[in-house]
């Protein structure tokens, strides 16, 4: 399959089932290419572009980022 091949059977899917893709292959996918150099600029403005259109700031995103990290660190 061809990436463009792959992105409009993703899109296709329904809200709920590509919420579920999301959550659980974005970790497997990063895990692999978050090791190259340079990606993480080009990954960065792509979610902060998600960050803005959800309506969230980056400083609300930074505070849940704390108590997340503040909570796996009590667990």
């Amino acid at each position: 399959m061809t990436v463009e091949e792959i992105k409009t059977a993703l899109l296709a899917l329904p809200k709920e089932e590509k919420k579920t893709f999301i959550l659980e292959t974005l970790p497997d996918l990063a895990n692999e290419v978050i090791k190259e150099p340079g990606f993480m600029m080009q990954l960065f403005p792509v979610l902060l572009g998600i960050l803005k259109g959800s309506g969230m700031e980056l400083q609300q995103l930074l505070q849940l980022a704390t108590m997340m990290s503040d909570q796996q660190k009590q667990e």
